[in-house]
Parts: structure tokens; C-alpha cells; sequence
């Protein structure tokens, strides 16, 4: 009973906070509450049928035999993959990681498990603690961002904001040319209700680019049929605040007040959605369809830069548990 009443508690929680603001992560993390808590108390009733707590019994080793050993093996694949098509970089290299890492903290914990001492199950048992948390903040920020991405607004807007990515010399990749398709449905939809939408291509210009991305993007948009005159050039973005910063700077110029949406690619939705809300901007945010390999590494790293950027609760929370684990064993 006390686990339905939590289910209960952090349902409520997840629906106002939603009704609130779309753009909160606590959205998420009480949406992974209510889905711990409603599975507890579903596998801990002692009057389901049969084939119902037989059927649990089978899912909870399957996602088990799948978290510890297909998924690894998974993302290791994966991370070769994205060495391969996409370059030698630290982004690249989080599924690679990732792989590794689980592969890693499973045979620490099989070693644990043979050792009889003390320090080794402590520091051990602190380990998976906190790679647990860190594996149900994932998960619930994944099926959230999901969500997120699949609900909303979709007309309406009076501006579109397209977000950048690298350019290969000062040709759009198919990454960055997805939020120009994206957008460009978007326009031609909103042209055909009778509304005349401005597009912000945002983007400034790297290292290794030959003109920035805005310009790239201009083009791209011309190319596809997008008057020039509804185009709006923010070329100085470097970071997805700048995109959005500087391009409501520009929309505030020509006092455009109207509804706004952004566009990126759909692994990167929820974490622009999350920099909207902090820069106070009243933001939809839509995404483009992603290459599937491209996926996990992508969203590792949104995850990891969600986290970053308010690293104390979560180091709180896992100095908590792992405290109390520790006064539990040692003492």
C-alpha cells in the first residue's frame, strides 16, 4: 500500500509540474519516481494472477540480462561505429565509454561478491549505489525528453529559430540539413494558414568552417524555395544559450512578440527546451529526425551537459545514499 501511495504523490508532482512549466527536468525525475514506485508496488501484491507476476518475473530478467550484458556489448558496437563515421572525438567516444564502464562495474561487483572483506563490499556497494542513480536519471530524462519531444505545440509561430552545427568547409552535413528540412516545413505550414513567419538560422563560424553556419543555412534555405527576405542571420552563436540568446536578441530588434519555436535535431530537444526556460524565453522546441547510430552518443552527452549544469543536488543525493550505505556496513 505505501508504494501505491508514492505512486500516487509523485504522479501528482509529475502532472502539475508539467502543467507548470513542460521544460523542468524535475518532470522527469518524477516521472521516474512514479514508474519505480507503480512497478513496486505492483511486483510487491500478493493477489496477481498467475500469469500477470509470472509475465513480471520474465520482464525483470530480461531487462536485467539486457542492462548487464546485451546493452554493453551495444553500446560498445555503437561507439566503434561513431569512431568510424564520425571522427575521434570525447563525444564519439561516450557510448564507447559507457560500454566499457558497465562491463567494468559488473566484474568489480562478481569480485565483490567472492570477497569476504569488509572495505571491498563498502566500496563496492558505493559504486553501484551511485551508478544506479545515475542509470535512473539517465533512463528517466530519456523517456522524458521523448515525451517532451512528441507533445506540444506545433503551429502557430511567429518566428523559427534553427540552431546550428558544424559545417563540412561551407557545405550543410544531412545533421544540420534535418533542422533545415524541419524548419521548412514548419514555414510553408504557417505560410499556408495565412501567417508570414521570420526564420533565425543561428550559427557562427569555426575554426575548421569556411563561412559561418548561418550563412550555410541561408543558402540551404534559399535553395529549397524560402524567400530571402523572412531569413534572419545571427552568425555569432558558438553554444545553444548563444543560439537562443542572440537570436531573441535579433527577434527583440524587430519587435517580433509572437509565439517562437526552435528547431534541432530530436536527441538535443529537451536540453534547448531546458536553456529556454532559464533564459526566460517563452520557447517551443521541436526536433529533426536523427540517424539512429548517431543516437546514443548524442544523448549521453546531453545527459552528461544536463547534469553539468547543476552538478551539486546530484553529488548531494549520492553522498547521502552512499553515507547512509556506508553506516550500514561499516558500523
Amino acid at each position: 500500500m505505501l508504494y501505491a501511495i508514492l505512486a500516487v504523490m509523485t504522479a501528482v508532482f509529475f502532472v502539475l509540474g508539467v502543467r507548470r512549466d513542460r521544460r523542468r527536468v524535475a518532470n522527469a525525475v518524477w516521472l521516474g519516481l512514479t514508474l519505480v514506485f507503480g512497478f513496486l508496488w505492483l511486483v510487491s501484491r500478493d493477489d496477481l494472477p498467475e500469469w500477470l507476476d509470472s509475465a513480471l518475473g520474465y520482464a525483470v530478467a530480461v531487462a536485467v540480462i539486457g542492462a548487464v550484458l546485451v546493452l554493453p556489448i551495444a553500446l560498445i558496437i555503437n561507439g566503434v561505429m561513431m569512431l568510424r563515421r564520425e571522427g575521434r572525438s570525447l563525444g564519439n567516444l561516450l557510448s564507447l565509454l559507457t560500454g566499457l564502464a558497465i562491463i567494468a562495474l559488473g566484474a568489480v561487483f562478481v569480485f565483490a561478491l567472492t570477497s569476504g572483506r569488509t572495505w571491498v563490499h563498502a566500496v563496492v556497494g558505493s559504486l553501484v549505489l551511485v551508478a544506479a542513480y545515475v542509470a535512473f536519471l539517465f533512463v528517466s530524462l530519456l523517456l522524458y525528453s521523448i515525451i517532451y519531444g512528441k507533445t506540444g505545440r506545433r503551429t502557430g509561430f511567429a518566428a523559427v529559430i534553427v540552431l546550428g552545427a558544424g559545417l563540412v568547409g561551407d557545405r550543410v552535413p544531412p545533421l544540420l540539413a534535418g533542422r533545415l528540412d524541419r524548419a521548412t516545413k514548419l514555414y510553408r505550414r504557417e505560410v499556408a494558414a495565412g501567417h508570414a513567419p521570420v526564420i533565425v538560422v543561428s550559427g557562427g563560424q569555426g575554426a575548421d568552417e569556411d563561412t559561418s553556419e548561418a550563412a550555410a543555412m541561408r543558402g540551404y534555405l534559399i535553395g529549397r524555395g524560402v524567400p530571402d527576405d523572412v531569413i534572419v542571420l545571427e552568425d555569432r552563436a558558438t553554444t545553444t544559450e548563444e543560439n537562443l540568446k542572440y537570436s531573441r536578441a535579433l527577434l527583440d530588434e524587430r519587435g517580433h512578440t509572437g509565439r517562437t519555436v526552435a528547431v534541432t535535431n530530436n536527441y538535443h530537444v529537451f536540453r534547448t527546451a531546458v536553456l529556454a526556460r532559464r533564459l526566460r524565453m517563452k520557447t517551443e522546441v521541436i526536433g529533426s529526425r536523427t540517424a539512429s547510430y548517431f543516437w546514443p552518443s548524442a544523448f549521453l552527452r546531453e545527459f552528461v551537459a544536463i547534469l553539468a549544469k547543476r552538478p551539486i543536488p546530484h553529488v548531494l543525493v549520492c553522498a547521502v545514499v552512499v553515507g547512509l550505505y556506508l553506516f550500514v556496513v561499516l558500523v
